[in-house]
């Protein structure tokens, strides 16, 4: 289906369009920018009756064939969800950025990291090849880089950043991993076809390795304890970027990846253990940090964190009730958490702080916001009538239900949806209560979308706790089966006196209660950062500096500037490895009857070698020497004539004429005569040259007596014409048979190019230099 391969590459192609505007005319349509997002929330919208009827949309374009890479997407529910709630999301907060950011000087290049981050999302959720699921997995990656680190003049944000890639980075190795093992074994990379082989999943040898790669990629991704503290650190960015990476999209993405592949693990039951106890542990540690934290930001970061430990908990259950709170609460979270980041930056842009101890009040001047913020912490606290309260419902109704130790995990559970109460409470409710303080001073009233896109958001959560078969129908009722082959349960915000609604009732007074008597202060908060060194992040840290430091010491003993170092240390390195190789298994043997009687010619050559040498070692001059290489180096092209290969010859010339003037170039403004070393280091080097010269002669001389493997002599002069068109046998073989390799070698020296030449361009300050 070739619209939806155009749609998914849209965002791509309107940030090319975006960058070809200019920031001056941007300025002028800043609100066009939302144009995108809204149409392709419009597209997938007119896709759900078909997606819902269990039609499933398809492209595919082959792309790298020979790897198995290829544009192979597919739309199912699972993605459609997803979707929905990117360019959902999305709209909301294009639109808001138009306010938020208004009159920023880089603000053209926020929207196309944003339009090239929501583009990626949309191609990782649809893919169906899980190659092309890794390619714009890193993609969100590297946009999400530049977005966190948006205020790059500012220290924090660009540690922040890095912290953040590091982690995602480490997360893209393993999914990397996965794909490559799950297609070696299953012997494809589409992820559909997949499915066709669950013995690989449930019962292989391997299938440590692939749970171990996978959880490796989702945690890192969904920030599960203990790859979680870059979350927080991510807060730097602007509010649009922690509202749409941070709430609804990026780090929904780990959990994507654990609901696609849920169904190819169904028999091992080590899978969803393991998704329970880091699940488990990640809510009920994140919702606790809420306690401590008086910036917005950062209590909606662990409370965020705490929401992804719900899911992985709810997924690692295992059941159809789990399967459905998990793909409820994630429309539920979206939605109030989404908001009440957009309530935050708001608050910020029209206060100046995010300081909770610092607010209060704000109502008055602010009060569409304040209801707005209201309404998503009634959700995020599971009250009735929003979404949110049959979300904490189906919670409940999973752990109650769950085959191992209900009564420990209904309170694990409970615990973590009281404290989830106080944070919604403190973030939706608290700065527009009680009096304003006098510092804040006056707050003029925002512009109607700062406060307009978070009541959306807000009240989406209200409707469809109203209406919950909406949900029910859009998402619930066919995702359920697709993962688990069980009917999902029916969705409803009243289920009569029940153990669930108890529970509900127990952990809405109670987060009501730690409210009104535990106030954050920043004495508590320096408090839990005595125990900061215990904390992964710490941890983390120490190893990166340990890291850095011996990084830095190695560099100064082995890369201290100098080129003869390097290539003293490389020729040391060979000389042991080939001695040790020969010392251990000494099989140098030369018969004399093998070895040919030499030419006139050939003594003539190996004499001018030997001479153009004695020239090169022992001159005081460095042009003798220069000329003294070149010789050499044009002695060799007549060896490869004499032993009939031209071509090589004709290549060994053209690169050593190369090489003589560029030498001279070089040291054209150099002293005429070089200023020799010390006989120490001079002793020193000739015994390095002459031991690995010796050694390497000895290494020929054995390979020399190895019988000669001609098979893929024979492959490549059989089918070098066959295969690819071409008579010169070394020729194909470089670009052809390794024309990556190729490809790499020749992207290396245009990266070392690029080098160079910014270093000639290079024009430091006196003081820099």
């Amino acid at each position: 289906m070739t619209l939806f391969l155009y749609v998914i590459l849209a965002p791509f192609l309107f940030a090319i369009l975006l960058f070809g505007i200019g920031q001056q005319n941007f300025k002028r349509i800043t609100l066009l920018a939302s144009i995108l997002p809204i149409a392709l929330f419009g597209y997938f919208l007119s896709l759900t009756p078909t997606v819902i009827n269990g039609d499933v949309l398809t492209s595919f374009t082959e792309w790298v064939p020979s790897l198995g890479i290829n544009l192979d997407f597919r739309l199912d529910n699972l993605a459609l969800l997803f979707s929905l709630l990117i360019t959902g999301v999305g709209s909301i907060v294009f639109l808001y950025t138009s306010q938020y950011l208004k009159g920023h000087p880089k603000l053209l290049r926020f929207y196309i990291f944003l339009t090239v981050f929501m583009g990626a999302m949309i191609g990782l959720v649809t893919s169906n090849n899980i190659l092309t699921l890794f390619i714009f997995w890193e993609l969100t990656s590297i946009s999400s880089f530049f977005l966190i680190s948006f205020n790059n003049t500012e220290a924090s944000s660009r540690k922040s950043a890095i912290i953040a890639l590091t982690i995602t980075g480490l997360g893209g190795l393993a999914l990397l991993a996965f794909a490559v093992l799950a297609g070696e074994l299953t012997g494809t990379y589409s992820i559909a076809e997949m499915l066709q082989s669950p013995e690989v999943f449930a019962n292989n040898a391997y299938t440590s390795y692939l749970i171990l790669f996978l959880f490796l990629a989702a945690f890192t991704k969904s920030a599960q304890f203990p790859f979680h503290f870059w979350l927080p650190g991510a807060m730097k960015a602007p509010t649009p970027v922690s509202t749409y990476l941070h709430s609804a999209t990026m780090v929904k993405a780990g959990i994507y990846l654990l609901l696609r592949f849920t169904p190819h693990f169904n028999g091992n039951e080590s899978f969803f253990i393991i998704l329970l106890f880091v699940g488990g542990f990640t809510m009920l540690y994140a919702a606790i940090n809420t306690l401590f934290k008086t910036d917005l930001k950062g209590i909606l970061a662990y409370s965020t964190i705490g929401a992804l430990g719900i899911i992985v908990f709810l997924i690692g259950i295992g059941t159809a009730a789990s399967i459905t709170a998990a793909i409820v609460f994630i429309v539920v979270h979206a939605l109030y958490k989404a908001s009440l980041f957009l309530v935050t930056g708001t608050i910020d842009h029209q206060a100046g702080t995010r300081d909770i101890t610092k607010l209060g009040g704000l109502r008055k001047a602010l009060l569409p916001l304040a209801i707005a913020g209201f309404i998503a912490a009634l959700s995020s606290g599971g009250f009735p009538p929003t979404i949110g309260f049959i979300g904490k419902d189906l919670i409940y109704e999973s752990t109650l239900n769950a085959s191992i130790n209900p009564t420990l995990l209904t309170t694990i559970a409970v615990i973590t949806n009281i404290f989830m109460v106080f944070a919604g409470l403190i973030v939706g409710v608290k700065p527009f209560s009680g009096s304003k303080p006098e510092s804040l001073g006056a707050i003029k009233k925002p512009h109607f979308i700062l406060w307009l896109m978070p009541m959306l958001l807000a009240a989406l959560s209200l409707i469809f706790g109203l209406f919950p078969q909406w949900v029910e129908v859009l998402f619930t009722h066919q995702i359920t089966p697709l993962l688990t082959s069980v009917e999902s349960p029916h969705l409803a915000i009243w289920h009569g006196f029940n153990l669930i609604l108890l529970l509900s009732a127990i952990t809405i007074i109670s987060g009501i209660i730690i409210y009104f008597f535990w106030k954050p202060n920043h004495r508590k908060e320096q408090q839990i950062k005595r125990i900061e060194y215990l904390s992964p992040r710490s941890i983390s840290l120490q190893f990166a500096q340990l890291f850095h430091n011996t990084s830095y010491f190695l560099t100064r003993v082995f890369q201290n500037g100098y080129l003869r170092r390097y290539i003293m240390i490389i020729l040391v390195l060979l000389t042991l490895v080939f001695g040790i190789h020969i010392f251990i298994n000494p099989r140098i043997f030369l018969s004399l009857k093998d070895i040919k009687a030499l030419n006139w010619n050939e003594v003539v050559i190996l004499f001018m070698m030997l001479i153009s040498i004695l020239f090169t070692v022992f001159t005081k001059s460095r042009l003798t020497a220069i000329a003294g290489m070149g010789v050499l180096g044009y002695t060799m092209c007549f060896i490869f004539v004499f032993y009939g290969a031209p071509d090589l010859a004709m290549t060994q010339f053209s690169i050593d004429t190369l090489t003589v003037i560029l030498f001279v170039l070089v040291v054209y403004r150099l002293p005429k005569y070089l200023k020799l070393s010390n006989p120490t280091n001079r002793i020193r080097d000739g015994i390095i040259a002459t031991s690995f010269g010796t050694f390497l002669a000895f290494t020929i001389i054995e390979i020399m007596n190895e019988t000669p493997v001609k098979s893929t002599t024979a492959f490549y002069a059989e089918n070098a014409y066959l295969l690819a068109k071409g008579k010169n046998v070394v020729n194909v073989i470089l670009v052809d048979f390794r024309g990556f390799d190729t490809m790499i070698e020749v992207s290396v020296l245009s990266i070392a190019a690029i080098g160079v030449f910014a270093l000639l361009k290079l024009h430091l300050k006196k003081h820099e230099k």
